[in-house]
């Protein structure tokens, strides 16, 4: 029996006279029990009728006592059609009849106010749908969220139905407010959850979206194109709340319906909309069921061995200048084992096209996004390293693994605090011997200002920026060559600093050596950010050495 209480009755007969279905008469009750929602529709609405019934029988006898006194006994009174249900097609529920007064030739079929969502979408025909989509796309997942998405106009007709109850509520000295009523959401999920997870043999469906890995999401959505004016209105009482922007094709979203509905007042809602709301024709349209599964984040390291391949895909004026790059030789391998849609690939600075990255390379880390698969043991993402490193000899991966968004932040804190270690083969237009450089090796703490180069001035604000040379050594090579080691605070403009850009950083390797000096090669050698943690039993042949300038 549904758990209703002697303060409901008046409140059940308002609802179902103004076209309410039996699970939306539940809701303005504030029943909160999930077991009341999961029973079928045509049990809610029979004990919706007998409870109904039970207030009419004594209503009689106190009738028959008075008719005595009067020549006209009532003419009217309010039942529950006993017609059979009609099994409509495409999965729908039977749908069961709303109260009407006698003489009434056609019953409403579709809630006035959910618009058929807890009537004809709350059954195992339409959990069947969704767990056929589900399985056709082949996700891997332990738990899933069903989450819905409902037309605006719900919310307009729910409060124009609140409303209607109001008057009855507070003569009755009920203790009732708006916000007890229970959502549409909320009784969909609470009747659907079960039928779903029955249907996908027992995976739990939850309804609070948790931070879990393997976190999975179907979503459904309903539209009503009848109704679809309902919230029209609105805009002209509160315009501030219906401004349009670039990502919303539609102002009327549910979030500014709620947000205008809190500032109207009653008085302004009732002349401008029906109350209680009209009865649709038609019910709601059920939007194909869509799955997501939360981004999967793999973090590494990895090393760069050719002076030809750029980190990010090269593109100039719509046209490739390089076949590849460092982000898609990495992610080729990864998209396909996670069978994931895309990706978005980050890194703790980034390298030249014709700068090598030696070391123990430089962190990265991969956001999948959409991934059919989510879960690998360690051996497994051993070999997903394995496969990206027999792919090409331009790069090499080590310490591949799978790490959470949070840990994500942790590339970049204090990026900028960090120090980088280069090696650059310089060239200079005087000839020098070795006596001329030793100098730098004493030079120490050397600050730079350095404006934006102008090679990077197209894609980054003009600014000037405070950058430290820690320390640099040198290695002589012969009058016009030399090689400089340099451990820098991370952000510094090496190839600015070699040759000045024009005057752009100060002071430069040319005011220092008092000749013009140009870099010709360039290596980073370690970029001294502790993460992601290194795998001890990690392939060490990544450790390739470089070869020879």
């Amino acid at each position: 029996m549904l758990p209703l209480k002697e303060k409901d009755r008046p409140i059940v007969k308002k609802l179902l006279e103004a076209g309410c279905c039996a699970r939306c008469v539940l809701r303005f009750c504030c029943l909160g029990v999930q077991s009341a929602y999961r029973q079928s529709y045509e049990d809610t609405a029979k004990e919706l009728c007998a409870f109904i019934s039970d207030s009419e029988n004594n209503e009689c006898q106190d009738a028959a006592v008075l008719e005595q006194h009067t020549e006209d006994p009532p003419s009217k009174k309010i039942k529950m059609d006993a017609a059979e249900t009609d099994v409509q097609s495409e999965g729908d529920s039977a749908v069961v009849p709303t109260v009407m007064e006698e003489g009434d030739a056609k019953p409403a079929d579709v809630c006035a106010v959910c618009l058929g969502v807890l009537q004809e979408f709350c059954d195992e025909a339409y959990a069947i749908k969704i767990s056929d989509v589900v399985k056709a796309k082949n996700y891997q997942f332990d738990t899933m969220v069903l989450s819905v998405s409902l037309p605006a106009q719900l919310s307009v007709r729910e409060h124009s139905c609140w409303l209607h109850v109001k008057k009855e509520v507070r003569e009755k000295s009920i203790c009732l407010d708006k916000d007890d009523v229970i959502q549409v959401k909320e009784a969909f999920k609470w009747t659907m959850q079960g039928l779903v997870s029955k249907e996908l043999g027992g995976v739990p469906v939850v309804t609070k979206i948790s931070r879990q890995t393997e976190q999975f999401e179907v979503g459904v959505g309903f539209t009503h194109p009848e109704t679809d004016s309902d919230c029209h209105f609105l805009a002209g009482i509160c315009s501030d709340c219906f401004r349009p922007t670039k990502n919303k094709q539609n102002v009327f979203t549910r979030m500014a319906v709620v947000k205008a509905l809190e500032k109207v007042s009653d008085e302004k809602f009732l002349k401008k909309f029906p109350c209680p709301p009209t009865r649709p024709a038609r019910k709601c349209i059920a939007q194909d069921a869509q799955c997501l599964h939360v981004s999967v984040f793999v973090a590494g390291r990895y090393n760069k061995f050719s002076r030809t391949l750029p980190q990010t895909p090269w593109v100039i004026d719509g046209e490739r200048r390089m076949e590849s790059s460092v982000e898609e030789l990495i992610a080729a391998p990864l998209l396909s084992s996670f069978r994931a849609e895309g990706f978005n690939f980050s890194s703790s600075g980034r390298e030249d096209v014709d700068v090598r990255t030696l070391g123990n390379g430089r962190p990265f880390a991969l956001e999948l996004l959409n991934p059919h698969r989510a879960r690998f043991n360690k051996a497994e993402v051993r070999q997903l390293q394995e496969s990206i490193n027999q792919s090409s000899d331009k790069i090499r991966v080590r310490d591949l693994q799978i790490v959470s968004r949070d840990a994500m932040g942790h590339m970049k804190e204090g990026e900028e605090d960090k120090t980088k270690s280069y090696t650059a083969l310089i060239w200079t237009q005087k000839a020098i011997d070795k006596d001329d450089i030793t100098f730098l090796e004493e030079t120490k703490e050397l600050k730079l200002a350095q404006k934006t180069p102008l090679r990077v001035l197209h894609r980054r604000p003009l600014a000037v920026r405070e950058r430290v040379i820690h320390t640099m050594s040198t290695c002589f090579l012969d009058t016009h060559h030399f090689h400089l080691k340099l451990r820098t605070q991370a952000g510094t403009y090496i190839k600015e600093f070699v040759h000045g850009d024009f005057g752009r950083t100060k002071p430069n390797l040319c005011d220092l050596l008092k000749t013009e000096t140009d870099i010709l090669e360039l290596d980073v050698d370690s970029v001294d950010v502790d993460w992601p943690p290194s795998i001890p039993d990690a392939v060490e042949d990544s450790k390739r050495s470089p070869s020879s300038f």
